[in-house]
């Protein structure tokens, strides 16, 4: 029987002690960075700031993202600060403040801080722009003073605040892509949805055209997951929940 060389089994045994003694500590993973977002959400009838993480891990280009928290704004929706814009301001400071114990200190001055103004908003600028440019004012003084990562605060046109619904819901539905037995990241095969969105002031029908060449001039060209999604959305105004509301006073009164 032949033996192995001397040499060569030392060589082998000092490697297994060295092995033995190493603690798994020592050799640390690198965990995937985990990075931060808020976005305010002005609407109507009140504001609602969101914070949202990620990992730089992305499918087809995109960021794979997941809501982490939320703060609700104590008072009405930004418009209704008209007697008074520079309360509107002071009315985000306990949610900002909430913030930053949610995120943490070393990722404050990364994380993107965005606000978008919708229909209250929308509906006010053409009437009294100065009113809505003092107001918008009001909350970029407000989030500047803030240690994030300030972006901007404007007025969502329609079509971009009913794409970003479109887009919220088929990501919640997993119809962009979705996770296999692996845990891995896999194209969907499943149609996307149409959303109907019932806001204080109107409704919204919001959905996808196949074709590129029946994609309205108001359309919305989305780039996601390796994917073109051209949106539509149709517009019912005076058919939101304030007004369904008032028509229902009106009957039962009458």
């Amino acid at each position: 029987r032949e033996l192995l060389p001397p040499w060569l089994v030392i060589i082998a045994g000092l490697t297994g002690i060295v092995l033995l003694c190493v603690s798994t500590k020592d050799v640390p993973i690198t965990p995937l960075r985990t990075k931060y977002g808020i976005v305010l959400d002005a609407g109507p009838s009140r504001t609602i700031l969101l914070i949202y993480q990620w990992t730089t891990t992305k499918a087809n280009k995109t960021g794979v993202i997941r809501e982490c928290s939320s703060c609700p704004v104590q008072g009405p929706g930004v418009s209704s600060y008209s007697d008074s814009p520079q309360k509107v301001g002071e009315s985000l400071e306990p949610c900002l403040n909430w913030a930053q114990k949610e995120i943490p200190e070393e990722q404050h001055s990364q994380t993107r801080l965005y606000l978008g103004a919708t229909t209250s908003m929308r509906q006010l600028n053409p009437t009294n722009a100065t009113l809505s440019d003092g107001l918008l004012a009001a909350l970029t003084v407000a989030l500047k003073s803030s240690p994030f990562d300030f972006q901007g605060a404007q007025i969502l046109s329609s079509p971009y605040k009913e794409a970003f619904n479109w887009v919220a819901v088929n990501y919640v539905l997993e119809n962009f892509f979705k996770y296999d037995w692996r845990g891995q990241l896999v194209p969907s095969q499943k149609g996307m949805a149409g959303v109907l969105s019932m806001g204080g002031t109107s409704a919204q029908l919001t959905s996808k055209v196949e074709e590129e060449n029946q994609a309205p001039k108001e359309g919305v060209r989305l780039q996601l997951y390796g994917q073109t999604h051209n949106v539509y959305t149709c517009h019912c105004p005076c058919h939101g929940t304030d007004q369904l509301r008032s028509r229902l006073l009106s009957m039962l009164i009458q």
